[in-house]
Formats: structure tokens, C-alpha cells, sequence
């Protein structure tokens, strides 16, 4: 689960773009050496850094979750081993989440000479014009601070990616300029060394041209770039993190041996292995404020219950596996099914209801691998394991709950029809007054503030189609909806 006190960061947006301090005052190597700033490497900084948090018991990892006790320990310790590594792990598993938060562990800000293309410290100027120009200032050397959201750097592996766009090449225009070549300073740098001092991530190694890998062995190893036609040692002080799916070693590519060797350490990540986590991640990472829908609890479990069913079933291909993105996905189809309710037929609050889940089946297909023999019959096979996540919902809620009132309703052959664009007033006012209405919104978490027409009649929606899974009710499918009735 998520870590005890971290807060929640919305999809791709840092915790540290929305709280910076104040960039620091020192502008020269002067004022940093008063200043007292101690020069360490990027492992070190994260090192001391992440032990510090430990000791401390504060979050190294905001918004991971159910890593905790399986993959962040063994994180830690290459970390503070200082190594690099790969993460290995099936399709959204949260690899290059996992990765970004890294830079978390970066001090918030770090001085590099003002100016310079790839990050050097003004105690530790590693590149010809840096150490030219500290030649030239001495003490009155100008600094710039920069901070750790920008010193994390990513690339997504494709076939097209070339050395330079790694490593770096002759920039033509220098050379335009009259300067000659062999001349360290016409070197457009590639994206590693400009993420020199910092983390670098390259996504989906696999898919890099084999011949292209090889222009990492040194920076894993020597910890340097070589760039044709140049003699050229560029120290380099980076944390290099690659991920790949365990398909794509064998299948789609492979990390050469030596490549793979250099890396200190392989991490494997997984799918979240308990309800608790899939629930909280739906709840973390699902857009639902903007969307300005209520997203009750027990459907946010049956989301997570049909996503962990959709994983284990056996017409789903598990070489492919089934990603976090599809219980974000539903959750947030089924709450844009309410917004749509509510503005067809005037509700002022959306709620959203088991009527709105059947649309998920049909919008998410594609984010399924099937297994060749099930060709053809996807939306059955979904359909029916998300008719089973429903039951094991209801059985967990509303199992022992008396429920005899409801089914009064329904003594003399009286029936109900629902749908996605029935109206909750209009519901339930078809199925009339239930005795004992808020117990059951109760054992469906739904509290004070949770009174409104659309909550009461996503309670009995809810309770009517466990009845029916149970076969204590009939229903007929109709279009956009279903009737129920003894």
C-alpha cells in the first residue's frame, strides 16, 4: 500500500514543482565556498539522502503503491550500493513512475557553472569551455543553481534512436563557424550527458538497436562518452536506469550480455497483490475530479476486483499481462458515464451507478491480449468476469444485510427498469420507499454528505443487481439498461 504519510501527486506532476524553496543566493564559486556547499556525487546524494529518510521514517517513494515490502527494499539497496539498474516487470506496473520518483532523493538544488551545456560543478568542471572559463574568473566563476525536477532525463527506446541522440555528435553549425573538427568544443552533446549529474532513464531497452547499446558500455562502466572523430574522455557523474518487459529478452529484442552486465543490479516489479492496493491505486490515479463525478466505494471494488480477474483468467494471454491503465481506464469511463447521464437528463449530482460499468467492457476490450483460442468472444469472456467481481462485491457489502425490504417491492409481480440514462429521482421513484435504505448506504461506505437522490439510488441499484447475481431476482436485458422483477 502507499506509504504512511505521503501525499498523493497527481499523474505526472511532481511534488516538488508545486512546493520549491527559494533558489539559493550564492552566484559565484566564491560565494559557494563560503556558502559551505559540500561537492557529492549523484550516488551520494541519493545515498545519504535516502538514508536520511530512513532513519527519519519519511516517505522515499510518494504515490508507489504496493511496492513496499517486495520491490522498494531491493530499490533501496542498489541504491545505496550505488548502482545502476534495470526494472524489469510486465506492462503497467508503474516501472517509469517507480523511476521518476528517484530524482526525489536528489538534494533540492545543486550549483553547475552557469552557462554549461552539460551540468558540470563549478568545484568538479569536467568539460573544455567549463574549465576554460573557470581558468579565466577564478573565484569569480558565475554559478547557476538547478533543481532536481530537472535533473532527471528520459528516453523511450525506439529502432530509429541513433548514438547521437544518446551520446552526442559533430554539431555542423560549429563547424560552419570556422572552427575545426577534432575541436572538443563542436560536440552537440547527446540527452546522457546532458543529464550529467543527474538520473537518466532509458525506457523499453530492449527496442534499442543492439549496435546503439554498445554506446553505453562506457557510461555504465568507464564512466565516460567517446564521440567519433574526437579525442575525447568525458567523465560522467550519472545514475543510469533502464526497464524492460521480461517478453521483450527474448521476443521483441534483447539487452546484450555486456550491456547487462554492467548493470549492478535487476529489479522485478508486479501487479499489485492484494484488493487494498488496487483499490488505492484506482483511487490515486483515476481523473475523476475533473470529471466532477461521484465514484462510490463498492464500485470502485468492483473495478478492482474485474481488473484482478481480467489478470488471472485463463482466455487472457499473462505473457501480455493486464495494466494498472485498465482500472484507471474503467473507473474513469464509468464516472464519465454519469456526466453524460447527468447532462441528458438534468441530475444535478452525477453519481455513478451499476449501469454505467457494462460501457467499460466494450471501451476497454482493446487494452486486453486474448489467447488465440478465445478469439471472437472477448466481450463475453469480460462481460462475465465483470458479473463475477459484482457478486464477490455484493457478497463482501451487502452479504448479510436484510434486504427483505427490497424484495417487497417486488411481491406482486411488480417490476423496475434502470439504465445509463435513467435518472436517479426517476429510479427511485419506480422502485418507491425501502425500509432501511440507510443501513444499507452505510455497509456501502456511504456516509454523512452522502445523502443525495444519486447516492440512495446507487445503493439499491447495487443491491438489486446482487440480488439478481444471487437469484433472488430475475432481470431482462433491454437496450441501455435491464428490467428487474421476481
Amino acid at each position: 500500500m502507499r506509504e504512511p504519510g505521503c501525499r498523493t501527486p497527481r499523474r505526472g506532476r511532481s511534488l516538488d514543482t508545486v512546493h520549491k524553496s527559494p533558489t539559493p543566493a550564492s552566484s559565484t564559486l566564491r560565494e559557494l565556498r563560503e556558502s559551505g556547499h559540500r561537492y557529492r556525487t549523484v550516488k551520494a546524494e541519493i545515498r545519504e539522502n535516502l538514508l536520511s529518510r530512513l532513519r527519519d521514517g519519511e516517505s522515499r517513494f510518494p504515490g508507489i503503491v504496493g511496492f513496499d515490502e517486495t520491490v522498494l527494499p531491493h530499490l533501496e539497496r542498489a541504491l545505496i550500493a550505488g548502482h545502476d539498474l534495470v526494472l524489469l516487470g510486465e506492462r503497467g506496473q508503474g516501472k517509469t513512475r517507480l523511476i521518476r520518483t528517484i530524482t526525489g532523493l536528489l538534494d533540492e538544488w545543486t550549483p553547475v557553472v552557469a552557462g554549461c551545456e552539460i551540468n558540470d560543478h563549478p568545484y568538479e568542471p569536467v568539460c573544455v569551455r567549463c574549465r576554460r572559463v573557470a581558468a579565466e574568473f577564478g573565484d569569480d566563476l558565475p554559478i547557476a543553481w538547478k533543481h532536481r525536477d530537472d535533473r532527471y532525463g528520459e528516453k523511450l527506446a525506439t529502432p530509429d534512436t541513433s548514438v547521437g541522440d544518446l551520446i552526442g555528435d559533430v554539431d555542423p553549425i560549429k563547424i560552419a563557424e570556422g572552427r575545426t573538427l577534432g575541436d572538443p568544443e563542436t560536440v552537440h552533446y547527446g540527452l546522457v550527458p546532458r543529464t550529467n549529474r543527474g538520473v537518466f532513464s532509458v525506457n523499453e531497452l530492449p527496442d534499442l538497436a543492439e549496435r546503439i547499446q554498445v554506446a553505453l558500455l562506457n557510461v555504465l562502466e568507464e564512466r565516460d562518452i567517446q564521440v567519433r572523430g574526437y579525442n575525447l574522455r568525458l567523465p560522467l557523474d550519472i545514475l543510469l536506469i533502464a526497464s524492460a518487459n521480461p517478453e521483450d529478452y527474448t521476443n521483441r529484442g534483447r539487452i546484450i550480455t555486456p550491456l547487462k552486465d554492467r548493470f549492478g543490479a535487476e529489479i522485478r516489479t508486479h501487479y499489485p497483490q492484494s484488493i487494498e492496493d488496487e483499490l488505492v491505486l484506482i483511487r490515486q490515479e483515476a481523473d475523476l475530479d475533473d470529471l466532477g463525478a461521484d465514484l462510490p466505494d463498492h464500485l470502485v471494488e468492483v473495478i478492482a476486483r474485474f481488473t484482478r480477474l481480467v489478470r488471472e483468467s485463463t482466455a487472457v494471454d499473462a505473457r501480455s499481462g493486464v495494466s494498472a491503465r485498465f482500472s484507471i481506464a474503467a473507473a474513469e469511463t464509468a464516472a464519465a458515464s454519469a456526466v453524460r447521464r447527468a447532462a441528458l437528463t438534468g441530475e444535478e449530482r452525477p453519481v455513478t451507478r451499476v449501469c454505467d460499468l457494462p460501457g467499460v467492457v466494450h471501451t476497454l476490450r482493446g487494452k486486453v491480449e486474448f489467447e488465440v483460442s478465445e478469439e471472437g468472444r472477448e466481450i463475453e469472456v469480460l462481460a462475465h468476469l465483470l458479473r463475477r467481481a459484482t457478486a464477490e462485491t455484493f457478497r463482501g457489502t451487502l452479504g448479510g444485510t436484510d434486504l427483505a425490504p427490497l424484495l417487497d417491492r417486488f411481491g406482486k409481480g411488480a417490476q423496475v427498469e434502470s439504465g445509463e440514462l435513467v435518472a436517479a429521482h426517476e429510479l427511485l421513484r419506480r422502485i418507491g420507499r425501502v425500509e432501511g435504505l440507510s443501513k444499507v448506504m452505510a455497509r456501502l461506505g456511504m456516509g454523512e454528505g452522502d445523502e443525495s437522490p444519486g447516492h440512495a439510488a446507487a445503493a439499491l441499484e447495487f443491491a438489486l443487481e446482487g440480488l439478481y447475481l444471487m437469484r433472488r431476482l430475475s432481470k431482462d436485458e433491454v437496450a441501455g439498461g435491464a428490467v428487474y422483477r421476481t
